[in-house]
């Protein structure tokens, strides 16, 4: 049988194909193939929106990360912990059966409460409410001069229920309490406040209700083999973030490869070895890691070979790593062309304060940190991370 021409052309094509396929080092295909599931785990992290500590989020992300620890074959302890921490809860402000966008002033006392609006003329000295009645009412106030506490004093003392500040430019404010009020004190923007000040003419009633919350409680994540009560490494990475933030850099991408060693550490003798550790409540002061070392039992800390922490990991070419001159020396052994600067503040640094040797895996920052626009992280960079660390932390246990 004659085969045409094309057909020999696309056979040839097809075995050439075939013969570059077989040449790959099985090592590169192996590596190509674990690339997805780790960006998976940031795509998954992300979906959950904010994960600040405390919110529903978080708590989401939490029980995702146990359920994959469990999946790859690890027992998983949450460490419960709380720390002061002043959150909005979800305060409302309805004037006239409308809603108006408002928030807390940071350190209000919560309350629900209704009443005549009262427009208080300047900043709200207490000269201001000399000639204004705003006993049982709620007092709309300007920012601006004086102290919000101050503010916020004046309006109780002359007999307010309530008190919104209006913000003094375009936009919004967070603003903060020096001293807890005896009433509940929110803000809103200035277009809002000129809403309100036009309704304050017509003898309008508002009810303002705040829901505020003093604690926040946090959840680290520990996963171990079973039976594993003495790690010699702690392999870390914080997955809470920053209010507004979906943090896929900062820090899904920590957590998705210390998640994707577990995988690949799972049915080898260095898994009996480690603790894998996603630590909540990075972004408020090393929150978590603190409280771990805080509840860790008598000579816990002090057996440890070290420990190894990750925090954004998935943007930027160059990988840095610092460390301890001991597991540093190792890293570089390994590694040669990492760079290291300044040891750096994450996780890690509570631990280093108890004299636990310390290794830091980090990419550097970028312009979407802590911005609504952390959103997404280079796999291949992800992938890159993990497969050195893994070499890094087969040498430090050997």
């Amino acid at each position: 049988m004659r085969i045409p021409k094309p057909a020999i052309a696309l056979l040839f094509l097809f075995s050439l194909v075939l013969t570059f396929l077989f040449s790959l080092p099985l090592k590169l295909i192996s590596s190509a193939q674990k690339v997805e599931p780790l960006m998976t785990d940031v795509q998954t992290l992300v979906s959950f929106g904010a994960r600040v500590t405390g919110t529903e989020a978080a708590e989401k992300a939490g029980q995702f990360l146990s359920q994959e620890y469990r999946k790859a074959g690890y027992e998983v302890e949450v460490q419960s912990f709380s720390y002061s921490k002043f959150a909005d809860l979800g305060t409302t402000l309805t004037a006239n059966g409308s809603q108006i966008e408002t928030w807390a002033l940071v350190g209000s006392i919560a309350g629900e409460v209704s009443g005549k609006l009262v427009a208080i003329p300047n900043a709200g000295r207490t000269s201001d409410f000399a000639n204004t009645t705003v006993k049982g009412a709620i007092a709309l106030i300007n920012r601006g001069e004086i102290p919000f506490s101050e503010k916020v004093n004046n309006a109780a003392i002359a007999g307010a229920v309530g008190v919104i500040i209006v913000n003094n430019e375009p936009g919004k404010v967070r603003g903060t309490l020096t001293e807890t009020p005896k009433i509940p004190a929110i803000v809103v923007a200035q277009e809002s406040g000129a809403t309100l000040l036009a309704q304050s003419k017509t003898n309008a009633t508002v009810s303002m209700n705040v829901k505020t919350r003093e604690l926040a409680p946090g959840r680290n994540v520990i996963a171990h083999k079973k039976g594993v009560t003495q790690p010699q490494l702690i392999i870390g990475a914080h997955y809470d973030s920053v209010r507004d933030s979906p943090g896929a850099n900062d820090n899904a991408s920590g957590s998705a490869v210390i998640l994707g060693m577990a995988r690949d550490l799972a049915k080898t003798p260095a898994a009996n070895q480690v603790w894998f550790v996603a630590f909540d409540g990075e972004e408020d002061g090393l929150q978590g890691a603190r409280s771990f070392v805080k509840q860790a039992k008598p000579g816990f800390l002090k057996a440890l070979k070290g420990m190894v922490n990750f925090d954004m990991v998935g943007v930027n070419e160059q990988l840095q790593v610092q460390g301890s001159p001991a597991l540093y020396a190792a890293a570089k052994a390994i590694t040669p062309n990492v760079s290291s600067n300044v040891m750096g503040s994450s996780d890690h640094a509570a631990f280093r304060s108890q004299q636990v040797p310390v290794l830091f895996f980090h990419r550097g920052t970028e312009p979407n940190y802590h911005t609504p626009n952390d959103k997404t992280v280079s796999p291949r960079l992800l992938n890159a991370t993990k497969q050195t660390a893994l070499e890094i932390i087969r040498e430090i246990l050997s």
